[in-house]
């Protein structure tokens, strides 16, 4: 008896969160809504762990583009028109809600078989991408490049497409490919965050910290944000270069 007590106990326990929400009157969120405030989190907590030397360029950008993908994905979603359910319907509901569940795990249920069941083995590792996604990711790369060569290349649609292809470059670990892209936004508009990323990729295709990435990252650092997530990563590598390519003047500043 005591175990039925405690099932019922729980399940009115959690439902005590929905009617609390329904009696402060708090706005709830669309599905297109929610999904959108995730994705941006998430975008955020990328940044921070890259600033903070948690994730390597590749690993940055392959999990960005990602959730890039999600959010393009989200934006498209419509919400269906929602109405205003009363409390009186939501404390109706909190109630028949337990006891419904109950009902129906007394016909179906075996509570003496709790903790029988072995856990699931442990899931195996992501394979590698097969031909199918290598050629799919090549095919989005080349209608990128299509679709960007037809668009004046000062716009600002263009300068999105140069900046997602160059995230995408980065993530298939074609650093030749994102630097030329990134280079394709940085002729517009310098943009810091863009110029930092590009610093970094230079250098680790070079193998080492070059002239152009220390003047990238100079120029990058002069007119972003004092509070850019970037800066303590740029710092270091400024701090990391060696004297040569410390000495080299700055090409970006022209």
């Amino acid at each position: 008896m005591m175990f039925w007590f405690a099932l019922l106990l729980l399940a009115f326990a959690a439902l005590v969160p929905l009617a609390l929400a329904a009696r402060m009157r708090a706005a709830l969120y669309g599905r297109r809504e929610a999904a959108l405030t995730l994705h941006r989190a998430q975008l955020a907590e990328l940044d921070r762990d890259f600033a903070q030397g948690r994730l390597l360029p590749a690993e940055q950008a392959a999990a960005k583009l990602e959730v890039e993908r999600r959010l393009l994905a989200s934006a498209a979603l419509t919400d269906l028109p929602t109405n205003t359910t009363s409390i009186r319907t939501i404390a109706v509901l909190a109630l028949v809600i337990p006891v419904a569940a109950y009902g129906l795990y007394r016909i179906g249920g075996h509570p003496e078989l709790v903790g029988a069941v072995p856990p699931p083995p442990p899931q195996a590792e992501a394979a590698p991408p097969d031909a199918a996604e290598i050629a799919g990711e090549d095919n989005l790369v080349q209608r990128l490049h299509t679709m960007l060569a037809q668009m004046d290349p000062h716009s600002p649609r263009a300068q999105e497409g140069y900046r997602l292809l160059g995230r995408v470059e980065l993530g298939r670990r074609h650093f030749a490919g994102a630097i030329e892209a990134w280079h394709q936004v940085l002729a517009v508009a310098f943009d810091p965050t863009i110029a930092a990323m590009c610093a970094e990729v230079i250098a680790e295709q070079a193998g080492k910290i070059t002239p152009e990435s220390v003047a990238l990252w100079r120029r990058a650092l002069k007119e972003a944000p004092a509070d850019a997530p970037w800066r303590p990563m740029a710092e270091k590598r400024l701090a990391e270069a060696p004297l040569d390519a410390l000495q080299v003047p700055n090409p970006a500043s022209n």
